[in-house]
């Protein structure tokens, strides 16, 4: 049973280039199926999400890290009686768009592009990717999914102008996503200070009473997990007390945003896009622990010296690389070469190093140097 204001498989836009229904797996769950089965969503496996392969080969990827953010989204689209097809393909497709080596990767191609008056956005790679560059079928570019499923890529985490991105008007800028999509970067926080607390505390960059300081939903739920477990190790005792932190985030979100779908008086999807503002979110209690626990681990551990090598060295391995291509373009793929062609070299540079692995882009500079 779905909620009246959930997205409706049968409702669905379709796709750019009509295909028969399939006998047993609808719209939305074939688009799941075709992310899954993308080269960009296995090469997700090699990309950092916080410590690089060099650190340890024991934390998230943005490979898991995905994984974890369908788990949760799911959880809330069926809880929130939403299409929980389409949240999952959501969710599992949020990321594909992230180049090598983290958020570290993404400032350095960005920094890299604004010399020439273009841009990084994850979210727009995300689209270029599933619209152009996975070649799979024989009937058209791209993997053809839905409307839905390449809208919310675009607008499940940010706001876009039709004015300021004229190439983005069919996806109905001037209204909100469903709310199939406005959970997406919602899950995704979750998903992400949960697990960075954890990844951070086995790199022993972050400890217990440090977290417990800085982290009072964090303390809270440790003095629980102490009360339950007096001779539990401490570790299993942190592990208690993350859970029982990624329970109250869960739990706060669906019920908030039944409360706000309940005072907005909200009952069709059409209302859904036509509100002042997103209906999916936490109470102000819950964000407010969200949001000191995001700020401790950007202190704590995000700009942790530590760490900082490491980005250095990836701002520096994305910038020889964008610069040697962009002084010698014909050492691009023919494919790359082909596309340059036609559109700007250094968005052509960008799309390439966009799609690399970690491991990918180091060997590359190697031969390049």
């Amino acid at each position: 049973m779905l909620a009246s204001y959930a997205v409706r498989v049968e409702d669905s836009r379709g796709r750019r280039y009509p295909e028969a229904p399939h006998p047993y797996r609808n719209f939305f769950q074939r688009d799941r199926d075709r992310v899954i089965h993308t080269r960009a969503f296995r090469r997700l496996e090699n990309k950092t999400q916080v410590f690089t392969r060099r650190y340890s080969d024991h934390f998230r990827t943005r490979l898991t890290h995905t994984i974890e953010v369908s788990q949760i989204s799911r959880t809330i689209a069926g809880a929130l009686e939403l299409n929980v097809d389409l949240a999952e393909a959501l969710a599992l497709v949020h990321d594909i768009g992230h180049p090598p080596f983290g958020h570290a990767g993404e400032d350095a191609l960005n920094a890299l592009m604004r010399p020439h008056g273009e841009f990084f956005d994850h979210n727009l790679q995300a689209l270029r990717i599933v619209e152009d560059f996975e070649v799979r079928y024989a009937g058209f570019r791209g993997l053809n999914l839905t409307f839905e499923v390449r809208e919310g890529i675009v607008k499940h985490s940010h706001d876009y102008s039709a004015e300021e991105h004229p190439e983005l008007a069919e996806y109905l800028l001037d209204q909100r996503p469903p709310l199939e999509a406005q959970l997406i970067d919602l899950t995704d926080e979750i998903a992400y200070d949960t697990a960075d607390l954890d990844d951070g505390y086995e790199a022993k960059l972050l400890t217990v009473p440090q977290i417990r300081e800085q982290v009072a939903v964090f303390d809270a739920a440790y003095r629980q997990a102490e009360a339950e477990y007096p001779d539990a190790p401490e570790k299993l005792r942190f592990n208690e007390a993350l859970k029982r932190v990624l329970d109250r985030f869960v739990t706060d979100l669906i019920e908030n945003t039944r409360r706000r779908l309940s005072e907005a008086g909200v009952r069709t999807l059409d209302e859904v896009r036509s509100s002042a503002g997103r209906l999916a979110g936490f109470s102000p209690e819950i964000d407010n622990e969200r949001r000191r626990a995001k700020q401790f681990l950007y202190g704590a551990l995000y700009n942790a010296k530590e760490l900082q090598p490491g980005k250095k060295r990836a701002q520096q391995v994305v910038t020889e690389v964008f610069t040697a291509l962009l002084s010698r373009p014909e050492l691009l793929p023919p494919s790359y070469r082909e596309k340059a062609e036609h559109e700007k070299l250094v968005r052509v540079i960008c799309d390439y190093i966009a799609g690399m692995t970690d491991h990918y882009i180091e060997d590359l500079r190697k031969k390049l140097n």
